[in-house]
């Protein structure tokens, strides 16, 4: 991926397991695969460091082998061996794309309702603007669509009545047709798309679907294997959606209990949307990781995002702003030490996530945020991308570089324009 100096594998190098979560995703895990390789070249060319890749394991369609690849990198004269496996969801969310586009309205129907009758929309248009737009989007597209078709579909009709009054009827079909080439395009606005998206998470009124309740405990036993493994890091990735799979996948393996002799654990979430889900009325279970997972001194957890990218709650809290901020104890933090929100699980305050931006505007130059200031879908994957001006993100350096996520922010402080109200009306949990 750059022409820097091949690692010399035969010396003793640091090694990283890393699972990436993506986010509501039906395209196949390669195109991970090819952005890391793409993206890490560019990173790699800026910053003056090397990442090359070796192929992923083989993988037939529908096999159980886990998907994904190794990267070796060269930074600040340490060798890094990186084992990266793709946590694969894909076919759950086909599933989950209906093919016809009466189901999609359906789809919108029944998810705003879901948001309008429950509350939660009114309260996360308090967090930010972007993801309100984003939600709005879909469903003005569509409801723009079908005015159109209408109109197109009455015009037909009238015009052909003047040939014979049956005719009339042939205005149906050519309004079914105006909707069927609209979503035959749909990969240009992806309003068919973000209301599956806002769908998949709505249906259940926030609970974990139970398909993918199944897929997320398969994602915890591969996770607690790595866990026995000679590495010195396990990193988990969770980016969009994948951030709150995330929450809950590393608070049941937590639960679980951990082999005494295991490597450092970290968690970085990017780009995450947990307010989207966290604010619905049967969420409890996410709710319940959420506050259990805040307070754990076993693990590292940073989330990072930018208030550039309107498709994430950026710089939201996702434990406080859900309202699940435990109180902080008599005896303050525990004796573990201070965590960056101010307290350790022994003293029973709130300890995760570190709250950091990769301000995009600060990050990227002039020329870079030019063109990508209004690619909204593009900027939501930017976290995966290089930068042009690193700051303390560099995400190739997180995923192949020589430190844990710990001594990466180690001292790194939240970031002031952080949301911490508590704004969720539902905050039971499980």
């Amino acid at each position: 991926m750059s022409n820097a100096p091949t690692p010399d594998l035969s010396l003793k190098a640091f090694r990283r397991k890393v699972f990436y979560i993506p986010g509501y995703d039906p395209f196949p895990p390669r195109r991970y695969r090819e952005l890391y390789r793409f993206e890490g070249a560019a990173q790699a060319a800026i910053s003056e460091y090397s990442v090359t890749m070796q192929p992923s394991l083989p993988r037939k369609k529908g096999s159980d082998v886990p998907y994904g690849w190794l990267a070796l990198g060269v930074m600040d004269g340490t060798e890094t061996r990186v084992d990266v496996e793709v946590m694969i969801w894909s076919d759950i969310v086909k599933s989950s794309m209906p093919d016809g586009i009466l189901a999609t309205y359906w789809q919108m129907v029944s998810t705003m309702w879901v948001y309008f009758a429950s509350g939660a929309f009114f309260r996360q248009m308090r967090l930010r603007k972007g993801p309100t737009v984003a939600a709005l989007y879909p469903v003005l597209h569509l409801v723009g669509q079908a005015l159109i078709a209408t109109v197109i579909g009455a015009a037909a009709a009238w015009l052909l009545s003047f040939i014979h009054p049956a005719l009339a009827l042939l205005g149906l079909i050519a309004a079914y047709g105006f909707l069927t080439l609209a979503k035959k395009y749909d990969h240009h606005i992806l309003a068919h798309y973000l209301m599956h998206d806002f769908a998949f998470s709505a249906q259940y009124w926030g609970a974990y679907p139970p398909e993918l309740s199944a897929r997320m405990g398969t994602f915890a036993a591969r996770i607690q294997q790595s866990l026995l493994g000679d590495f010195n890091e396990v990193l988990i990735v969770g980016h969009s959606s994948g951030a709150y799979m995330g929450v809950t996948i590393l608070s049941d393996i937590l639960r679980a209990g951990l082999p005494e002799k295991r490597p450092e654990i970290s968690f970085l979430t990017i780009g995450q949307v947990v307010p989207m889900v966290s604010f619905l009325p049967r969420a409890t279970r996410l709710r319940g990781d959420l506050h259990y997972l805040c307070q754990r001194d076993e693990i590292t957890w940073v989330d990072v995002t930018a208030p550039g990218d309107g498709c994430s709650f950026a710089l939201c809290d996702p434990v406080a702003v859900t309202g699940l901020a435990p109180m902080v104890g008599a005896n303050g933090a525990g004796p573990n030490g201070a965590g960056p929100n101010g307290a350790g699980a022994d003293g029973g305050g709130q300890k995760w996530p570190l709250i950091v931006s990769c301000a995009f505007t600060q990050t990227l130059s002039p020329e870079t945020w030019a063109k990508l200031r209004y690619k909204f879908f593009r900027l939501h994957f930017q976290y995966m991308c290089a930068f042009d001006r690193v700051g303390h993100y560099d995400y190739f350096r997180i995923t192949a570089g020589p430190q844990t996520l710990a001594q990466r922010y180690a001292g790194v402080a939240p970031s002031p324009q952080r949301i911490t109200k508590a704004l969720s009306y539902y905050r039971d949990i499980t």
